[in-house]
């Protein structure tokens, strides 16, 4: 199946554009084939098509490359399908779903993609992905889509329950864990931890574990299951030797009480089992984190997304785009860029290449085996030329199981009600979100969020 055909929808996307863009042209494997470039805002098209010519001319990477702002013209015969679309523009409208619980007494701790905010978030891109999933039924039925997309397990409960596209959701946010497990071993493994692992140092508010992460990986090997932004440790091994160092991991973490990823070590004390999506993520997902009087985002120095900083960062990718495309900056960042993890599935899949893929968003088929079918679960897995498969990672504990049942219902709920644009549903989506703790107030979320963002929510508002 090589050489083959790459769509990306949403070429333009500031977290994954420039790294799948460089990770497939400097894919020895792919050579020859066909890269196809989609977004809908047509000069970021032009300017991101024009880096990815000069790129394939620089490297000789010898692909084909096209693009149109219309998918429908292109996605005919794509055996691969890299979705990374955000509807609208990002940070205004998620500071929108962070203000409008606020105004209603809700304040939340992160708003992305749990919480209220997740709803609204899920129902805006879902409202947008849908569509592109019936063009693939149509134009190219057996092609995989590969989702960055947020909220990942979301979209991707949307793709599988809601049509027949293969699908597979791909995060990265595993580097946390390993930024936390290295930390935690650092004296075992002679790892020189920095100093500013409680600092947050980019508009997310990852902690240094992030930074720190490369480092951890390079003498480490973890395994993590659970949810997406949901995922908790379950294994630790030094990668050189095989050697189980996860007993030692649990006892170092009980001792240190280590200046970084406060909330998850109190879940940690609690549970027994470390989360390491990050303190920043995980903190959606739980009930604990949003009390108006406790104010436990004080206590664990839980941080909102920095929304204008955001959109710097983003002004500051597209200098450097245009720039290069100018012939003003070398490409070189591009053959540097770590890559998200498409080009290795591609490449697995096109060539039945058995490739381990660390963590993989896909449905449920027993391999947590306490966890319904059918959930859209993260997990180790294996690309091969049958497709991507989750590996059986067992049962989680009881109690955190729980909490992603939880988690898994108020997802199913969402998913029904943004495709369907059922009221109703919508509502006993919110009412089963740990934050809400009150009927009126779920009802006045709801009809603010289908008010303020009508021009994104349109499978609401039939009829009006």
């Amino acid at each position: 199946m090589l050489p083959t055909k790459i769509a990306v929808i949403g070429a333009g996307s500031a977290s994954f554009g420039l790294k799948t863009l460089g990770a497939i042209l400097r894919s020895e494997r792919l050579r020859g084939s066909t890269l196809t470039l989609v977004d809908i805002h047509a000069e970021r098209l032009q300017t991101i098509t024009a880096l990815a010519r000069r790129v394939n001319q620089e490297w000789e990477a010898g692909f084909s490359i096209e693009s149109d702002t219309d998918r429908a013209a292109v996605l005919e015969g794509a055996e691969f399908v890299i979705l990374s679309i955000e509807v609208g523009p990002r940070e205004d409208l998620w500071r929108l779903d962070w203000e409008i619980p606020l105004k209603h007494g809700l304040r939340q701790p992160y708003g992305e993609n749990g919480g209220p905010g997740g709803f609204a978030h899920a129902a805006r891109n879902i409202a947008a992905i849908m569509p592109i999933l019936w063009d693939m039924e149509q134009l190219c039925p057996d092609a995989w889509l590969i989702n960055f997309t947020n909220p990942v397990p979301r979209i991707c409960l949307a793709a599988t329950r809601y049509s027949t596209i293969q699908t597979v959701g791909l995060c990265h946010q595993i580097k946390v864990g390993y930024g936390i497990a290295g930390a935690v071993l650092a004296d075992e493994l002679g790892l020189d931890v920095p100093p500013d692992l409680d600092s947050h140092p980019n508009p997310a508010g990852h902690s240094g574990c992030w930074k720190f992460a490369p480092q951890a990986k390079e003498v480490l090997d973890i395994k993590v299951a659970g949810l997406n932004h949901f995922i908790w440790l379950l294994d630790v091994r030094e990668r050189a030797t095989g050697r189980d160092l996860t007993p030692l991991f649990t006892e170092r973490l009980a001792e240190q009480g280590l200046p970084f990823e406060p909330l998850s070590q109190a879940v940690f004390e609690a549970f027994g089992l470390c989360p390491v999506p990050g303190d920043s993520h995980l903190c959606e997902y739980l009930p604990w984190c949003h009390d108006p009087q406790a104010e436990p985002w004080k206590e664990y120095n839980l941080r909102l997304y920095d929304w204008e900083a955001g959109k710097k960062a983003r002004q500051r990718m597209w200098q450097r785009v245009e720039a290069m495309v100018l012939g003003q900056q070398p490409t070189d960042e591009l053959q540097r860029v770590a890559s998200e993890g498409a080009v290795e599935v591609i490449e697995a899949i096109a060539s039945n290449g058995n490739t381990y893929v660390p963590s993989v968003n896909l449905p449920n088929a027993g391999c947590i085996s306490n966890l319904p079918d059918g959930a859209i679960v993260e997990l180790p897995g294996l690309a091969c030329g049958t497709g991507v498969h989750g590996l059986p990672v067992g049962p989680l504990p009881e109690p955190v199981a729980e909490l992603c049942r939880r988690e898994i219902a108020v997802a199913s709920l969402c998913v029904d009600a943004a495709v369907t644009g059922d009221r109703q549903v919508a509502l006993q989506a919110l009412l089963l979100d740990p934050m809400v703790n009150d009927i009126d107030r779920a009802r006045c979320i709801l009809e603010d969020y289908l008010t303020v963002h009508a021009e994104w929510l349109p499978q609401f508002h039939h009829g009006e």
